[in-house]
């Protein structure tokens, strides 16, 4: 008996448009990447989170190192857990393309984590990297925007420098619904400008394994 097969949630030439990007300049930005039936479910999810203090403050560093200064980042933020149709619909897309980066990057990504974002207005996050080079194991980093209808004028817009040369801007990418960022973790620049209304996103990170003792993945 033949087993049925889900249908692909992002097509293979948007996949194929992102990994050819990640070579050419290390990053990507795709407006219309994530279907309507992805993000809006997401969408209400945070919305609901929100409403029932559900979020918890981003903060900087990990493990003992963590700690709040809303003076560099001031989003909430609540971890996917798979506990809803729509979190799982996002991670299944979510391991498409990790399929296909690894694939043809041959990068060995064998895990991926995410969370929710909601920055309140005012909110920002100042220019820094997701990675360190040689450091820490996440590789690619990813942003995928929730907001329908985003107003031309209501600020929040991730700003990608370039790779080699920090100052330089590259990319301003507007938080509408769909539009999907992509990039490599330890040496793109990224920041969040002021926004003058509630956003909401997902970031999230492919992780290469870095057991060190014969544990998996230990904190750093």
């Amino acid at each position: 008996m033949n087993e049925s097969v889900s249908p692909a949630l992002l097509p293979e030439s948007r996949l194929a448009e992102l990994v050819d990007a990640l070579v050419d300049r290390g990053w990507y930005v795709g407006e219309g990447f994530l279907p309507e039936t992805l993000h809006r479910p997401l969408f209400d999810e945070l919305a609901e989170m929100a409403r029932r203090d559900a979020l918890e403050a981003a903060g900087i560093g990990r493990g003992t190192a963590h700690h709040l200064r809303r003076d560099i980042r001031g989003d909430a933020i609540r971890w996917l857990d798979r506990e809803s149709l729509g979190q799982r619909r996002y991670l299944e897309a979510m391991g498409e393309l990790q399929q296909a980066l690894n694939q043809a990057l041959f990068l060995g990504l064998f895990e991926y984590e995410a969370h929710f974002a909601q920055y309140p207005p005012g909110a920002f996050y100042r220019r820094h990297l997701d990675s360190f080079r040689g450091r820490a194991n996440r590789v690619i980093s990813t942003v995928g925007y929730l907001n329908p209808d985003w107003p031309l004028d209501a600020g929040g817009e991730m700003v990608i420098f370039a790779p080699h040369d920090p100052q330089r801007e590259v990319a301003r990418v507007r938080p509408e619904a769909g539009t999907f960022a992509c990039f490599l973790s330890d040496s793109v620049p990224h920041e969040v400008l002021p926004t003058r209304r509630s956003r909401a996103s997902i970031a999230g990170w492919f992780r290469r394994n870095a057991s060190l003792g014969g544990m998996v993945d230990p904190a750093h």
